[in-house]
């Protein structure tokens, strides 16, 4: 049984990140190893940011966020950042490490200028290590992401429409203009 004790922290920077250990069981995207390798160039991007929760020496939960690849359709909005993935170890799940990464991450006034963006995808979650069917997996993550602002979004993404547990995920700021919104959810309909 892992420590009980976490240190919420970030955005973490590339040389740092290099010096932590990551947890074995960080390997829901990819073995732990690439995963750390992903969090270093992801904390190298202009406008990425990667927040982790660490005890010890070792990263036992992460969430990361970027501009959204320049091929997709929220590339478009300069407003728009996309949560890229968040990550918390299988022994420290139920611990409140995921809800403190995101309290923390939106306690930070940098976020109000930017409509944050999280596409969910069924075939990333995990659901038999947290022992739930796909539906339970998503009412979960609606309740974990409203925590934090977010609201599922309609869209005619073609991602997002290809299986109906699927999900956009928005937070916008509170100094987005008015303006931006409704040209995001034109962009999210497909009328841009």
């Amino acid at each position: 049984m892992p420590e009980r004790e976490f240190t919420v922290e970030g955005p973490a920077s590339p040389d740092y990140l290099i010096r932590l250990r990551m947890n074995d069981q960080l390997d829901n995207f990819r073995h732990p190893g690439e995963q750390q390798k992903a969090l270093v160039k992801i904390a190298s991007f202009p406008m990425g940011r990667v927040y982790i929760a660490r005890s010890g020496e070792e990263i036992v939960g992460y969430v990361t966020f970027h501009r959204p690849d320049e091929y997709s359709r929220w590339y478009r909005l300069p407003v728009v950042m996309e949560l890229g993935g968040i990550e918390v170890a299988r022994d420290w799940r139920r611990r409140k490490v995921g809800s403190s990464l995101l309290e923390f991450v939106f306690r930070d006034d940098y976020w109000e200028d930017f409509i944050v963006i999280s596409t969910e995808y069924f075939r990333h979650w995990d659901t038999r290590g947290n022992r739930m069917d796909v539906w339970e997996y998503r009412s979960m993550l609606d309740r974990f992401f409203s925590l934090a602002g977010f609201m599922p979004m309609p869209t005619n993404d073609p991602d997002i429409l290809e299986h109906p547990a699927n999900v956009l995920m928005a937070r916008p700021g509170s100094r987005v203009e008015w303006e931006e919104m409704m040209r995001f959810d034109d962009l999210a309909a497909g009328k841009l």
